[in-house]
């Protein structure tokens, strides 16, 4: 077994602190796990990427270009930009929650309509899009990325249990945020049900 995941987005949304989460979750079960991370101006809402694989044997942190089993963009503009990661074989989870950069906001670049990245993604490989950051927003802003990760649990493609899970969440956040990170995965998999 060896499980690629790609999660991207833009500094401040958590996705450092959600590769973490994956990563104890994997280790819980025995799994190998290495954790790459490329970021750009994380603090201005650069993008920020990291590449998660866990397994019985992973040596690299590297995904090669159309290697990953799910990608999970917190940012639409974002999850286009990575596309190269993606193949038939792939899931892509997309959070319809534009972000504007600078250029976009004076004119510089077009941003993308939603539909166009939909589109765009889709001819690789299946996508569900969703204002996940609606309803993150509704129990904590901040708990993004684990609302993100319930849904793909929920959809079945995470290969972990959810105790895992539960105990990557303890092993990453203080305290004082694991009950709320906890609402949020569960709410994560009922919308996968929905």
């Amino acid at each position: 077994m060896e499980f690629n995941l790609i999660i991207t987005g833009v500094g401040g949304q958590g996705g450092l602190t959600l590769s973490r989460i994956v990563g104890n979750a994997a280790m819980h079960e025995g799994y190998n796990v290495r954790i790459g991370e490329t970021l750009g101006m994380s603090q201005r809402y650069g993008s920020v990427l990291s590449y998660l694989r866990f397994g019985e044997e992973v040596y690299s942190p590297l995904i090669g270009e159309g290697e990953a089993d799910l990608m999970l963009a917190f940012e639409p503009a974002e999850a286009l930009r990575n596309a190269r990661f993606l193949s038939k074989k792939s899931v892509a989870i997309v959070n319809a929650y534009p972000i504007h950069t600078a250029t976009t906001l004076v004119g510089k670049e077009r941003y993308p309509e939603l539909e166009e990245i939909k589109k765009a993604i889709g001819k690789i490989c299946p996508v569900h899009m969703a204002n996940f950051q609606e309803e993150a927003d509704k129990i904590n802003p901040r708990t993004l990325g684990v609302l993100m990760l319930g849904y793909a649990f929920g959809k079945g493609l995470i290969p972990l249990k959810k105790e895992s899970i539960y105990e990557g969440i303890k092993g990453t956040l203080p305290g004082k945020l694991w009950e709320t990170n906890f609402r949020a995965f569960e709410r994560g998999t009922e919308l996968a049900r929905e």
